[in-house]
């Protein structure tokens, strides 16, 4: 009996021997520890709140890269306020990815690919390519145009239109254009000849939508 008490005292002793150690190392909790985290919930950045003396951060400026020199102050000014409202537009990309649309959209619609217009053209672009292509069937109609060279790429102009991105581009090329009638007798054009060209088209997408791609949403021809 005596033993089992002086062994109860013993682990009493110890424990408070214990106690003032933690109290030493890691100190009392003062209402400003920070919360452990919970590794169910998914981790949220700290915000920091201003203090009383009102010493917060102001937010870094928007850093966007220069534009070509060359652009007229209209365009320039279209383009800034793109580049402010979706931040991964790049005027270089989206030269290289018009220029690649312009090739694919007259190749479909010089061969009367109606699927692949549909998912690079507006609706309204899409009916008036269908209406073309409808007459040129019905008069047993064919194209043999070849797109040899795209010389230039210009923005002629750029701006936003609420929440859409409107982006207007020039293209002046080079393409063999021979149209054959159903006997395939050359009714129009010259296979051995090319001619320039100067389309004016304006391309349109939602900057707060994720899908990347650019519809063409006018077309016409430089005067």
């Amino acid at each position: 009996m005596q033993s089992g008490l002086i062994e109860i005292i013993f682990l009493a002793m110890l424990a408070g021997f214990i106690g003032l150690r933690l109290y030493q190392v890691l100190g009392r909790r003062t209402g400003h520890e920070r919360p452990v985290a919970d590794p169910f919930r998914a981790g949220t950045a700290e915000v920091a709140h201003p203090s009383a003396a009102g010493s917060a951060r102001e937010p870094e400026p928007l850093q966007l890269p220069e534009l070509p020199a060359d652009l007229d102050p209209k365009v320039r000014a279209g383009l800034d306020a793109i580049r402010r409202a979706d931040r991964s537009f790049d005027v270089e990309q989206f030269i290289a990815g018009a220029r690649g649309a312009y090739q694919m959209i007259l190749e479909a619609f010089w061969r009367g690919d109606e699927a692949e217009l549909a998912e690079l053209v507006s609706d309204d672009v899409l009916e008036n390519f269908r209406h073309a292509l409808a007459e040129r069937r019905a008069a047993g109609l064919t194209l043999e145009n070849r797109l040899l060279e795209v010389d230039q790429v210009r923005i002629v102009d750029a701006r936003m239109n609420g929440s859409m991105a409107e982006v207007t581009v020039q293209f002046d090329a080079e393409i063999v254009a021979v149209t054959r009638d159903a006997t395939g007798a050359i009714v129009d054009g010259n296979p051995d000849a090319s001619v320039e060209t100067h389309d004016v088209w304006t391309f349109s997408r939602h900057v707060a939508s994720p899908d990347p791609v650019w519809l063409v949403v006018g077309t016409d021809i430089a005067e």
